[in-house]
């Protein structure tokens, strides 16, 4: 009897910075809703080539990344799939346009995060900006107790 493996998918999120700001995508796709740009690393692909690739897919805008901030599992953080996601920080300069599956995007602070936030992208987000407001990456990250 033959054993049929399934495995996760694997994705990358990027928290784009252009000042002090950070861009948001609306989807076109389901699950409807605001995300961070990101999608499916192609096979033969790095996770740093697909995060550039997919910025510039959806934000119409060649990134830099500045630093890779945390890879998520929750096997439950995308309603479609079991993914995982690694996620970046980096800057981009000059006016993003939404493409791609992007309906429209914004430029968001903390404060004035749009509703829904789709996956796990609201826990992403409490936990940069966290770690932006100095909170070292082993509280944040700490392990169940």
């Amino acid at each position: 009897m033959s054993v049929k493996y399934r495995n996760p998918l694997v994705t990358v999120d990027i928290v784009v910075e252009i000042g002090s700001k950070i861009v948001l995508i609306e989807r076109k796709n389901p699950p409807r809703g605001w995300a961070l740009p990101g999608g499916f690393v192609d096979y033969g692909e790095s996770l740093e080539a697909s995060a550039c690739r997919e910025a510039q897919e959806e934000i119409s805008l060649d990134i830099e990344l500045t630093e890779q901030f945390h890879t998520y599992s929750d096997p439950n953080r995308d309603p479609r799939h079991h993914t995982v996601t690694t996620v970046f920080i980096a800057t981009a300069g000059g006016k993003p346009e939404a493409a791609d599956d992007a309906g429209k995007l914004g430029l968001f602070s903390e404060h004035d995060l749009p509703e829904p936030i789709v996956f796990d992208h609201r826990k992403i987000l409490s936990d940069y900006f966290r770690y932006k407001a100095g909170v070292p990456l082993k509280e944040i990250f700490a392990p169940p107790q």
